[in-house]
Formats: structure tokens, sequence, C-alpha cells
């Protein structure tokens, strides 16, 4: 709303001052701070009512170290972050553009599906919450929406490189060409580092090119499921989902600017995308939501994110990536959430097979998700949590790394 209110003031009255909400930069800086604000303020405020309407935890006796101690702990918390996310966003950022309006979409569509799981265990005291092939409908519908939306929207677009000039002070400049639909996407490691969706369709016949969405929006709908779910599963001691969520988001943000910029994705030979660099606003209040929600969520936690929280930070998360098109990197870059899914899928599938061939199932792991594993080796919460970052910061630089290393 402000964009738009000095945009107004500064082509009628020339306001001193009003040009500066021209900049991404600056409106980035100002939504961070204010949802900063908003997280440390009036998470506090919410996290009061929260106790006060007994709206706790409910814990499951797993056998874990100082488990107990976290009995009627607030949940519910994640609507810290999409009220400190949402706020700065339709301050600051441009709400007209495309992709903001399918990240707001997104954060409001997965907060309430992870809302109505958080309601139903506390309020109707099933442990179960949601059925999960509810939510699974929900993650579906939600990925094919957003599918459908960067296929179709004609706004969704590249520019590529059309030719080189040499110019009269004799410097080679890079010419653009115009705006193109195209479903490429970069693939990390390799040269020539481009791999077209239509591609997977088009080989079959001639003309099969209009069909590619059927590749396209499945992918997209497994993405947003796949971490979102991830997201979830990591959700599971203080502090854990929401420090390694700010590391990942904030990586996002690097490779929103440098694909929003036409002189950094000239330099780095990857795709210029045309109005993607307003996404720096919403990672930047999504950023600000979530170091702030972790000011009260870290050891001990005066507040748990819920599935309202976890459910929603999974879906922006992938559903940046799909923008700024480094879906590719999303094993990598979210590779604690990886860990977590795999650890719990492997422990189920082995103990199944053991238990169909040897009538007794075994286990890979002491516990799973992963960081339960280590909580039975009797690690403290706050080391695994610290390690885990450490292992996600990593993470996060060989994913900006492969920005060059190809």
């Amino acid at each position: 709303m402000l964009y738009y209110l000095f945009e107004y003031l500064e082509n009628q009255y020339q306001l001193p001052g009003a040009s500066l909400f021209q900049f991404q930069t600056f409106r980035s800086g100002m939504a961070v701070l204010f949802s900063l604000l908003i997280a440390m303020v009036y998470g506090k405020r919410i996290i009061l009512f929260l106790q006060k309407k007994q709206i706790g935890e409910s814990i499951r006796n797993l056998g874990l170290e100082g488990q107990q101690q976290k009995a009627g702990t607030p949940t519910m918390g994640g609507l810290i972050i999409i009220m400190s996310t949402l706020l700065p966003v339709l301050l600051f950022a441009d709400i007209m553009n495309i992709y903001i309006i399918l990240l707001v979409v997104t954060t409001i569509w997965m907060g309430i599906i992870g809302f109505i799981d958080d309601y139903i265990k506390i309020f109707k005291k099933n442990k179960e919450g949601l059925k999960g092939r509810f939510k699974i409908i929900g993650q579906v519908v939600l990925g094919l929406i957003v599918g459908a939306v960067l296929y179709f929207h004609p706004d969704v677009t590249v520019k590529e490189k059309d030719t080189t000039r040499i110019t009269e002070s004799f410097k080679v400049e890079t010419v653009f060409g115009q705006e193109t639909k195209a479903l490429r996407t970069n693939v990390p490691f390799f040269k020539n580092n481009e791999l077209d969706y239509t591609e997977w369709i088009s080989w079959a016949g001639e003309g099969l090119e209009k069909y590619a969405w059927l590749i396209f929006i499945p992918v997209v709908i497994l993405i947003v499921t796949a971490v979102s779910n991830g997201a979830n599963l990591t959700d599971g001691i203080d502090g854990l989902a929401a420090g390694s969520s700010a590391i990942i988001v904030l990586t996002l943000g690097i490779f929103a600017l440098v694909s929003g910029n036409i002189q950094f994705s000239d330099y780095l030979d990857i795709f210029y995308i045309p109005r993607v660099g307003e996404l720096l606003v919403f990672i930047a209040a999504f950023v600000g939501a979530l170091v702030g929600f972790l000011w009260y969520n870290a050891y001990p936690a005066q507040v748990f994110m819920g599935d309202t929280g976890s459910l929603t930070i999974g879906g922006v998360i992938a559903v940046i990536a799909i923008i700024v098109r480094k879906e590719l990197l999303i094993p990598l870059l979210c590779g604690i959430f990886f860990a977590e899914s795999l650890s719990v899928m492997l422990q189920v599938g082995y103990f199944k097979h053991t238990k169909k061939k040897y009538g007794e199932g075994k286990r890979i792991f002491l516990m799973a998700p992963l960081h339960h594993h280590y909580q039975k080796k009797l690690y403290h919460e706050s080391k695994i949590v610290t390690r885990f970052w450490i292992i996600g910061i990593m993470l996060a630089i060989i994913s900006i790394v492969t920005l060059k290393v190809r």
C-alpha cells in the first residue's frame, strides 16, 4: 500500500524522498525491520493469549529427555510468522506483482491447512489432527494452482541473451531479446545448465510442446508436497525448523536478487526473470518473521509453531524455489528437510521389510525423524539444533557456489 502511495506522491507532487520506495532494496530493508518488530513485540502478546486460552502442546511420551517439561507450551505460533510476513508485504511490496500474489496465496492457503490440523489436535483432543489424505489434497490443490499460474500467466517470462555487440567505446555488450514464455530451469553443476520441461514430452511427436503443462504441473505438485512435509517433520525440537528455514529463505533471496537483475544474470549466465526482483520484499519480511519467531522458539521454547507454521514455511520455500527456477537445488539447499524426510521413509520401509521377512521389525535409527535419533543418543537439544544449523549454512554456501561452478 505504501508502495502505491509514495509512487503517487512522487508522480503528482515530486515529494522529496518518495522515490526511495521505488528501490526494492530499500523496501526490503523496511520489510525485514517491520517483520522483526511485529514478531518480537506482538509475538509476546500472541503467546500470552495462547496461554490464556490454554492452547498448549499435547506431548506424546516418546521417552525423550526433557520431553514432559514441554507439555502445555503454547502452540499455533505459526500465526506469528504469518502475521509478521503478510503485514510488511502488504505495506511495502507491489501487491499486483504475480509472484507476490502467488506467495501471499501460498502463505494463507498452507496456514489454513496447518491451522485446521492444530485446531483438531487441541480443541478436538485428537492427537492425529487433520487426516493425512486431507493434508495431501490441500497441498496438491495448491501445487495445481501454482503450477497453472506459472505456466499460463503472461507475466511469468524470461529474457534470454540474444546477441552481443561492440559499443562505440569498443566494449562487448550483451543484448537481451524479448520476454518469452519458457519452461526452462537451471541445472546445478553442469555447463549449459538448462533443462526444458517441454523436451520431456516433445520427443513423443510434433506439436506436443503445448501439452508440457502435463509434465510441469505434476512436478510443481510433487515439490510443494515434499518440501512442506519435510519442513513439518523437521519441526520437532526447539528452534530447528525456524532457524534452518531462515538460512534456506535467505539463500533463495540471493537467487532472487541475481535472477531479477539483468547485470547479475548476464555475468552469472543464468536466466534473467523480469519482475522476480520484487520477491526480495517478501523474502525479507519472511526472514524477519522467522528470526523474530526464533526469539521465542529457541531453547527453551516459549512457543511452538505447530503445523500452522511448519506447513506454511515448507510451502513458501517450495514456491520461491520454483519461481526463481532453482527447484533442482532443493535436495541440496533443503538438505536438512531432505535428511529428516529420508530418515522417516527409510525407518518405516526397513521396519516393514524386516517384519515381513523375519516376523520382527528392525530399525535403522534409534528413532525417526533424524533429530530424535540424536536425542536418543543423549545429545542436548541445543547441540543438535546448532549442528544442524551449521550443516544448513554449509549447504547454503554450496548452493550459492553452484551459480559459478559448472
